[in-house]
């Protein structure tokens, strides 16, 4: 054992140096790789910082060895997280190839209408990213989809943009496909399924609220060009995917699971395994496409679907903006976030072990005494974290490292603080124009101007009713004790 009377406590100098060096290989990292920083370039700037973090504790007297072992543990706490995501990669990928996806999307364009296109923008969105788990790619496809059409219809592209984001992010948050939904109860210390629940308290008014909005700005619109563009997509749906609504009973199957307290990755590798089955049984023909020449139908049923478990597929119909919403996931399409969130969590490991993230949560938590004001502050460090590193996976990571025990301390349930972390961290990233995920929004829906960031409701509501909740005490959730 190591005797802890020989460390000397952190200065705020040396809590400080970290940080900024952080910040500012981050913000390098932004400048000149862009939108590719996550895959690479993030990850090294953490472990510099890391590095300058382990030589300000061998400065303060920690041995190596226990250094090792520290960040040996924060990392350990990850773990299951990764499992996870590794089994929703797995899932994608064959719920791809079943049909599940597209069929869910093409269902989903159903919906729209030229009298209500703002709402139908942000439920479709909605829709396409809680059956993928990612909003870059719904903004990447359906968005840009979407923006043509408004563009067609004449209406205003910063609120359609505004539609996109509210609706891309919301499905996102609450589907159990999507990294930050898996990142955030982890660091918190909640379970999946139960951390998606307990978010539907401040998910669902948010939407709501940001609907209505979303509607009256809708009300005075006249539109009278055909939804060909829509159209279009989904007769390009049905050319290469048999559409059917029994595609959709995977979807039906795990959320069933989830309703059942299933636990996450077992739940989500029956998932996936289930919609391998529903690849042969419901799409043959796409099978025989994406089986190399000359195989016999079992072969290319073996093959094609095992790929898709660690490869993911990739659809060739000739339209980019299809291919690449309809192509992915796979095992192999998360080892990037699981390399990021190691290298985050062995970051913040440091920190903590040296009281380097103490030093912070003493400065920041001297004068709040209420719950109210311990959501507020970690609302306003989630936000503080994504303008300074421009990363969404940090300012989940770090501040729900910093808070833990604080929550704990005050007899909060994990969920409080995973609950918080998604909706101020997750949700702040896309209206910052530096963040990773402003910029990608930015470049990616080709807009002019930054003043879609006014009209993403959903973005903004749902911190603030966080917030609220906070200091009424509503639907705060107490920590059980015997």
């Amino acid at each position: 054992m190591t005797d802890m009377s020989e460390h000397k406590a952190p200065s705020m100098l040396d809590a400080l140096i970290p940080l900024i060096a952080l910040i500012f290989m981050l913000s390098g990292a932004v400048f000149y790789f862009g939108d590719n920083s996550t895959g690479g370039p993030n990850q090294i700037a953490l472990l510099i910082a890391t590095g300058i973090a382990v030589v300000i504790g061998l400065k303060n007297n920690y041995k190596w060895a226990d250094i090792e072992k520290a960040m040996v543990n924060g990392i350990s706490i990850s773990m299951g997280a990764i499992f996870i995501l590794l089994a929703v990669g797995s899932l994608i990928g064959t719920w791809m190839l079943s049909g599940t996806v597209p069929s869910m999307i093409y269902y989903g364009l159903k919906i729209l209408d030229p009298s209500w296109f703002y709402p139908a923008t942000c439920i479709i969105c909605c829709i396409v990213a809680l059956s993928i788990g990612s909003s870059w790619t719904t903004a990447a496809t359906i968005g840009v989809a979407l923006m043509g059409i408004s563009s067609g219809l004449g209406l205003d592209p910063s609120i359609t943009a505004g539609a996109i984001i509210s609706g891309a992010y919301c499905g996102d948050k609450i589907s159990p496909l999507s990294e930050t939904t898996n990142l955030a109860p982890v660091v918190a210390g909640s379970e999946l399924f139960a951390h998606i629940r307990y978010m539907m308290w401040t998910t669902i008014p948010s939407i709501v609220i940001s609907l209505i909005i979303f509607t009256f700005l809708g009300l005075s619109v006249e539109t009278s060009v055909t939804l060909e563009a829509v159209e279009g997509i989904n007769q390009q749906l049905a050319a290469n995917f048999n559409i059917t609504p029994l595609n959709l009973i995977p979807v039906a199957l795990l959320l069933a699971m989830a309703m059942k307290k299933v636990p996450a990755f077992p739940a989500v590798s029956i998932g996936a395994l289930f919609g391998a089955i529903w690849a042969i049984i419901f799409q043959p023909e796409l099978i025989s496409t994406l089986a190399a020449n000359g195989l016999d139908t079992i072969t290319a049923n073996i093959t094609v679907v095992w790929t898709a478990l660690f490869d993911g597929v990739v659809i060739n119909s000739g339209d980019s903006d299809l291919d690449s919403l309809l192509s992915g996931g796979g095992m192999k399409s998360m080892l990037n976030i699981v390399w990021l969130i190691m290298c985050a969590l062995m970051f913040g490991a440091v920190l903590e072990y040296f009281g380097m993230l103490k030093k912070f949560v003493q400065a920041i938590l001297g004068s709040v005494k209420s719950v109210g004001g311990l959501i507020a502050s970690t609302v306003a460090t989630c936000i503080g974290t994504n303008l300074v590193t421009a990363d969404q996976y940090i300012s989940i990571v770090m501040p729900g490292r910093m808070y833990k025990e604080e929550y704990k301390r005050r007899n909060l349930d994990p969920l409080v603080l995973s609950r918080t972390l998604e909706d101020s961290g997750t949700l702040s990233s896309p209206l910052i124009p530096w963040n990773t995920c402003g910029a990608f929004m930015f470049g990616v829906l080709a807009l002019t101007n930054y003043e879609y960031i006014f009209y993403c409701f959903f973005n903004f509501i749902n911190p603030v009713l966080a917030i609220i909740y906070g200091f009424t005490g509503y639907k705060i959730k107490k920590l059980v004790t015997n």
